[in-house]
């Protein structure tokens, strides 16, 4: 056990007692008047019989001395260091916008060679992005209609997955609140460092509903230095079954990609498109490498307090002293002839 103290210096009071003694003049004895309900205990003081043996006699400047070292070692405060422990590592603030809207239906993607709709290849792509931001701190907000927060910022990477996991289409309207969406995110990333603040906003339509327009978010995001990279998803060309047996149509005809990249550029972000599965995994590997995590380690060893046992020593010490002067400590008294 490494020990450790906060005041070693309070140890250069050690002689202080007989400092005292040997400096100060003793005190002229009192004779004040006392009544004690009996005699007997005061009859053996004077005939020099005070019913302590003298090795118990012997023992109380020990007891006295103990008290004083005890005393001493707890204020002087000493401590144990535990084992290193290392913390969460350094990263950025990262919040996710992911659109639940009723067009994230669509099966115009693929994934592992069969049909999914959008929030299929989001899920998993997404899923794979959280588990590789080790020492990031990841927050998710899902939107529709409406915006809402479904993981604040936390370094529990595995639940904010789960979280997104469970996420369904339509659970917040079949709309798009893209700018109620990046409002919240800069709502819970103003108090973070403002060289970490980013939000990254994955939309296959246009923002049709909330209270506030996405240029105005952006400039508000922008105010607060914080980075929104945009995403929008969606194939350029589906087929579909038709009167005449299929035609080819453009799903994402709905997407305001202008209102994207303007937000991008607002806030020192980037714009990209992702028509499949594969072009979003790059994207996010991309993100990666334009949002590093930092890789400083940071650790520390926590502190045990143990001044409490001193003071516990100096407590059951000044008890035994206590008890045998006033002759409450049968143990030590001297048995009657």
């Amino acid at each position: 056990m490494e020990l450790n103290w906060h005041w070693p210096w309070v140890f250069i009071l050690l002689p202080l007692p007989w400092l005292v003694r040997a400096l100060l003049p003793p005190l002229p004895p009192q004779q004040a008047a006392l009544r004690v309900p009996a005699l007997q205990r005061w009859q053996l003081a004077a005939s020099g019989n005070s019913g302590v043996t003298g090795a118990v006699s012997g023992a109380i400047p020990w007891l006295e001395l103990g008290v004083w070292l005890a005393l001493l070692t707890a204020l002087a405060r000493p401590y144990q260091l535990g084992d290193v422990v290392e913390m969460p590592v350094t990263g950025r603030d990262l919040m996710l916008a992911v659109d639940l809207s009723g067009s994230m239906e669509i099966e115009d993607m693929q994934w592992e060679n069969r049909p999914v709709n959008r929030l299929v290849v989001v899920k998993q792509v997404i899923g794979d992005f959280v588990e590789r931001r080790q020492g990031d701190r990841l927050g998710l907000i899902l939107f529709g209609s409406e915006a809402y927060l479904q993981t604040p910022l936390t370094f529990d990477r595995a639940t904010v997955k789960e979280l997104l996991l469970e996420a369904q289409i339509g659970l917040a309207g079949q709309k798009t609140a893209i700018g109620d969406a990046i409002g919240l995110g800069i709502k819970r990333l103003q108090e973070q460092p403002q060289d970490s603040r980013v939000i990254v906003l994955i939309t296959d339509g246009a923002n049709n509903a909330g209270a506030l327009e996405p240029q105005k978010a952006a400039t508000l995001a922008a105010q607060h230095h914080i980075r929104i990279y945009t995403i929008g998803l969606g194939a350029e060309a589906m087929e579909v079954p038709s009167f005449f047996g299929s035609r080819t149509v453009n799903p994402s005809r709905d997407m305001d990609e202008e209102a994207l990249r303007d937000i991008a550029r607002l806030t020192g972000g980037s714009y990209f498109r992702a028509r499949n599965s594969n072009e979003l995994q790059s994207i996010y590997a991309l993100l990666d490498e334009l949002e590093p995590t930092e890789r400083d380690a940071q650790i520390f060893r926590p502190q045990q307090n143990l001044y409490h046992w001193p003071l516990l020593l100096a407590f059951v010490l000044s008890l035994l002293l206590a008890l045998q002067q006033s002759g409450g400590l049968p143990a030590l008294r001297r048995s009657a002839p």
